[in-house]
């Protein structure tokens, strides 16, 4: 008796498949048996549809001799391979084992083989005569036509049988000898349903069932980059049971897709398989098809394609039902260029081809089937694949591997890979690319394609997203998707998503990560720098100018008429508004920020103040002179000065307190350029000072330029002959004008790309306008009469305290007929009084202060 083992290797010749498949079964026969050792079993009478071989044990045999005939016709063409050669196969088996006198010593094997014409309800009719000698007849009630009781010929006993080829067969064949539990070996059958030791006990099988098969298929499609294919299986166990397990692997596995499972009915109608080309065209991206079907649908199919002028584009792969088979590609080799097959691992017999090659209808008669074989192959090359030399081991095979069965009857997984290929000299044939043993093994450069190109042919969805971009999954189709673009700030976190970069980082060029934004301050070299920084540095020069020529000339009438202590603080102010520019636009660090605080009020808090005092000044002078003759308090120079040092130390407070709060620093502004455009985005490096708290910083000085405009308006009618009033006026007047146009201009562009350069240069010059204005009106005519006209800074006469009252005296009466009359006759008027009042001497001390500002009649020229 022959032991099983498990191992990872058996045989695929038929010879050996049948000789093992006898040897496996020793434990069905006798223990004693008849010494009759013939040289050949003895032909039965033929039947029409069976082949009977004479023998003390007989096995079953099953074989598709012929296709599936049309509808109402259980037979149609013959099979050559699947059916002439397995049944010839098994035959030469038998003979094998009954000429060896060591194998089966005393016993000769004879064999009841049936044509199952490759359906199942045929199959299982034929089956029938296998159990027959299994039921017991019931003769109590029959009698011949003499009385006698009637005498039944005994059927063959049936201790074995082998078949069948397809899965569907099998399936409907063991649930009939399972009753009987007589073992049924199958050589072809892959079902992964025949897997099923509870239901198929008396079931085994040679071949590796279609669950590797499955796995096997899907190692191809995704070593070959494929996630979008479609199924197709012939009706029946085999193609339904095989896609079952290709679709269950792809669930598992996932990363491949099933665009359509469709399936070829047992019975196709006419334009049954144009139809089907037409649906998998509805899904053309879907090129691979995934067939578990049998040879006559995959012809079929394949001319259908070629019907419909598809050459090319299908990428079929084939399970072992097509394998390396010519019947399928006859005449669509172009159709069929390309085709990826599997196909258990097998190895060739010499013997058998020996044998078979030497068969004729003169030494074959056993064969019922052989003559109609004959008519069709006569003179014809029998074709089989690569031949394995070696001499031949009994109970190993004639191909020298072992016959293993797993716990469920099933041969272990190990496939050859081939590809259906024309070469340049328009060859077709198989050719090995590969192999599977529970790995793939595949050979990519033995690859051939129908396009000459060597880049594999796509079967995808969907194109890969490009970088940057997100996939947005189809529902229900993990393989097809729509690539979405992160926009914005969002970059591809992940194939599936994007997501916001932090709030300092903008995404990269491929948007497939962040990097920090860049980070910018307002240059020197900017043109929004160039022209204040230019402004600023022509009214410094300008204001030193100035300042040179007050110091020079520090003791002329001009000079000590415009109140040189006021004069000189006014200056500083000017001057400060002109520096800050330089802070503005300077890099800022802790210094620079701590500066710019003191510094940006600072400037105009000095120039308003100094101006607001010398307007309340001029104001309480002649407001009191209209009242009495007592001179108003604090009007001495060094009363100017604490009054105008006392507004100046309200600002610096407010900075000091400003400190404590919130010490000075930088911080960078990400927001503030933080543009639609993520390349366009940058970061602004900036003191942190916000809007709120620069118009707190400014709102102190424009508080004294708005009270100080006041007093000008209040102070318009005092004669120009005795005062800076309009002068000072005119100067408000146009700074108000300048900073209420900066309001608008500052405020309005707070949501600008260009906001930075925008403000501080709307700033600096706002601030730089605003000391050229003062600088101008009040002190350049100053000058201008001290460097060409110093002849006019000279006294022509000593003034007297009579003109000083007088003027204050009558200053009401001059304004009103100020409207009436010519300037000149006012003048006129007004020096006479002079002439002829007389002053009383209790005002001489209070007026004694004005004297050193006001002219008589005779330098009004230069007031």
């Amino acid at each position: 008796m022959e032991s099983l083992w498990i191992s990872t290797s058996y045989p695929q010749s038929p010879s050996v498949i049948f000789l093992l498949v006898a040897t496996s079964y020793t434990w069905l026969l006798p223990v004693t048996s008849p010494q009759r050792i013939p040289t050949e079993p003895q032909v039965a009478p033929e039947y029409a549809h069976s082949i009977r071989l004479d023998g003390d044990i007989i096995l079953g045999g099953l074989f598709p001799v012929h296709s599936r005939g049309d509808r109402g016709t259980p037979c149609g063409e013959l099979k050559k391979e699947k059916g002439i050669h397995r049944l010839e196969a098994m035959m030469f088996a038998i003979d094998l084992i009954n000429k060896d006198p060591e194998l089966l010593p005393n016993i000769t094997l004879g064999a009841r083989i049936l044509d199952t014409c490759s359906r199942d309800t045929y199959a299982l009719e034929q089956s029938l005569t296998f159990v027959q000698a299994l039921i017991e007849r019931d003769g109590s009630d029959v009698r011949c036509a003499n009385g006698d009781p009637p005498i039944f010929t005994k059927p063959d006993k049936i201790v074995g049988v082998i078949g069948a080829s397809a899965s569907s067969v099998s399936i409907m064949v063991a649930n009939i000898l399972r009753l009987f539990k007589i073992p049924q070996i199958s050589y072809a059958s892959t079902a992964p349903e025949l897997s099923d030791n509870t239901r198929y006990d008396f079931f085994s099988r040679v071949v590796p069932p279609d669950s590797y098969q499955a796995q096997a298929m899907m190692d191809i499609v995704t070593a070959m980059e494929w996630n979008y294919v479609s199924t197709l299986a012939s009706e029946g166990n085999y193609g339904e049971s095989g896609v079952e397990a290709f679709i269950q692997i792809s669930r598992e596995t996932g990363g491949v897709c099933i665009a359509q499972s469709l399936k070829i009915p047992r019975e196709p109608r006419p334009g049954e398989f144009d139809k089907i080309i037409r649906r998998l065209l509805e899904t053309s991206n879907a090129r691979a098809i995934i067939m578990f079907a049998n040879e006559d649908d995959i012809r079929r199919v394949l001319d259908a394609a070629k019907r419909n002028n598809q050459t090319g584009h299908f990428l079929w792969v084939g399970s072992d039902s097509w394998g390396s088979k010519i019947s399928p590609v006859i005449d669509q080799e172009r159709v069929a260029e390309g085709a990826i097959t599997i196909l258990p691992k097998r190895a060739s017999v010499d013997a058998f081809d020996r044998y078979f090659r030497g068969r004729s209808l003169s030494n074959n008669r056993r064969n019922v089937w052989f003559a109609e074989f004959w008519e069709e192959n006569f003179n014809c090359k029998l074709g089989m694949h690569g031949k394995r030399p070696g001499s031949l081991k009994k109970c190993t095979g004639s191909a020298g591997t072992p016959v293993v069965f797993n716990e469920n009857g099933d041969a272990p997984g190990r496939y050859d890979i081939f590809q259906y290929q024309i070469t340049n000299r328009s060859t077709a044939e198989y050719r090995v690319i590969g192999s599977w043993t529970n790995k793939l093994h595949l050979k990519m450069e033995a690859m051939r394609w129908r396009t000459g190109d060597p880049s594999l042919p796509a079967s995808i969805c969907s194109i890969p997203c490009r970088a940057g971009e997100r996939k947005k999954v189809v529902k229900g189709v993990p393989c097809c998707w729509h690539c979405e673009r992160c926009e914005g700030y969002h970059y591809q976190a992940s194939e599936f998503t994007c997501e916001l970069c932090p709030y300092e980082m903008r995404p990269d060029a491929n948007r497939t990560g962040c990097v920090p934004i860049s980070i910018i301050k307002l240059d020197w070299h900017s043109p929004w720098a160039i022209v204040p920084v230019f402004i600023s540095m022509l009214g410094i020069i300008a204001t030193s100018f100035v300042i040179v020529t007050f110091v020079r000339y520090n003791d002329t009438p001009i000079v000590r008429a415009s109140g040189r202590e006021m004069s000189y603080v006014l200056l500083t102010g000017i001057f400060l508004c002109y520096a800050i520019t330089f802070l503005m636009i300077a890099t800022p660090d802790v210094g620079v920020c701590s500066f710019r605080r003191i510094f940006l009020g600072l400037g105009m808090c000095f120039s308003y103040a100094a101006l607001l005092t010398k307007t309340n000044r001029i104001h309480r002078i002649f407001e009191q002179g209209k009242k009495s003759v007592t001179a108003p308090r604090f009007i001495s120079p060094a009363s100017q000065l604490v009054i105008t040092f006392s507004l100046i130390s309200v600002q610096l407070l407010g900075v000091f307190v400003w400190f404590a709060v919130d010490p000075p620093h930088t911080v960078v502004d990400y927001g503030e350029q933080r543009t639609q455009d993520p390349m366009a985005a940058r970061g602004v490096l900036k003191c942190d000072i916000s809007d709120l708290s620069l118009i707190c910083s400014l709102g102190y000085s424009i508080l004294l330029m708005v009270t100080c405009t006041v007093y000008a308006i209040k102070t318009r009618g005092v004669p120009e002959t005795f005062n800076e009033a309009k002068p000072i006026g005119f100067t408000m007047y146009t700074t108000c004008i300048i900073w209420l146009a900066f309001i608008p201009i500052f405020f309005g562009t707070s949501q600008s790309a260009e906001r930075m350069y925008i403000q501080t240069t709307t700033l600096t010059i706002s601030l730089s306008l605003s000391a050229s204005v003062s600088l101008g009106m009040l002190y350049m005519p100053k000058v201008y009469v001290i460097l060409f006209h110093p002849e006019q800074n000279v006294p022509k006469r000593k003034r007297s305290f009579k003109a000083i009252v007088t003027a204050a005296t009558m200053s009401g009466k001059l304004t009103q007929k100020g409207g009436d009359r010519p300037n000149g006759e006012v003048k006129t008027e007004l020096c006479e009084s002079m002439e002829t009042n007389n002053i009383p001497w209790n005002l001489q001390k209070g007026l004694w202060a004005m004297s050193l500002e006001w002219h008589t009649c005779a330098d009004a020229n230069y007031t």
